[in-house]
């Protein structure tokens, strides 16, 4: 299966005054968070991507377009397309959208959001349990289409949001959503799952620097290692991806 690179927009203006954006429409980058996201590109640009799939929230877009832009000036010959969905885009946090943060952590459902997230529904809004069902969903539809399409070293893209990234993350850590809060995303951080038939590899959680073109596609494996072992965990830690 192909590899996941998570990435969560940059810093928000809602994200810099305390206030739980959702899906609040017109909630842009700052300033710093439009450094953040063209710092990710610059990441990102030596990778070979297949595809950018987007939150179609204004902040996630605009994180979305600074990744393409920083690509290598070669590769307009052959764009990475961007595609958006709806299963990935922010949590429905009903009534408690738009208020500030210090004033939601008074509120008793502030507690089990953050001990027992899977028993927390949002007023008016959505269980954090279905929230994690679609976004989870989602990603693996899009990874099975893209491995499909371009074959099982295939790179792609989603940006996303925190609680989001953070759910996703956990199901392929194989973590019950209520320790889900023991992760952590930060704006414009680079995430990276890597799903095999076996099992889901989480290689990067939580990144905001260094070189990522070892995730792109390497020689093939050896003619003497079985596709059934190439999947497998490498028992004492393996060698790594080398250059």
């Amino acid at each position: 299966m192909a590899t996941l690179i998570l990435v969560r927009h940059g810093r928000t203006t809602a994200n810099a005054s305390g206030t739980l954006a959702g899906r609040t429409p017109g909630v842009r980058l700052d300033d710093l968070g439009r450094e953040q996201a063209t710092k990710a590109g610059e990441r990102l640009a030596g990778v070979r991507l297949t595809s950018v799939v987007s939150s179609p929230l204004e902040r996630c877009q605009e994180t979305a377009r600074a990744l393409l832009a920083a690509r290598p000036v070669a590769d307009e010959q052959f764009p990475v397309p961007l595609h958006t969905d709806e299963a990935i885009t922010e949590c429905d946090y009903g009534a408690w959208q738009g208020r500030a943060l210090k004033e939601l952590a008074s509120e008793p459902l502030w507690r089990t959001v953050q001990t027992q997230p899977s028993a927390a529904t949002f007023p008016d809004g959505e269980a954090m349990l279905a929230m994690q069902a679609r976004a989870v969903s989602a990603v693996r539809r899009h990874d099975a289409a893209i491995s499909e399409a371009y074959g099982a070293d295939a790179v792609w893209v989603a940006v996303s949001h925190g609680d989001i990234i953070k759910s996703i993350l956990a199901d392929a850590l194989g973590m019950h959503l209520d320790l889900f809060q023991r992760l952590h995303v930060d704006p414009a951080s680079i995430s990276v799952i890597r799903y095999t038939e076996s099992r889901p590899f989480v290689l990067a959680t939580n990144t905001h620097d260094g070189d990522l073109t070892w995730l792109n596609p390497k020689a093939p494996a050896s003619a003497d290692t079985p596709d059934d072992v190439a999947d497998d965990a490498a028992v004492g830690g393996g060698a790594g991806p080398g250059k």
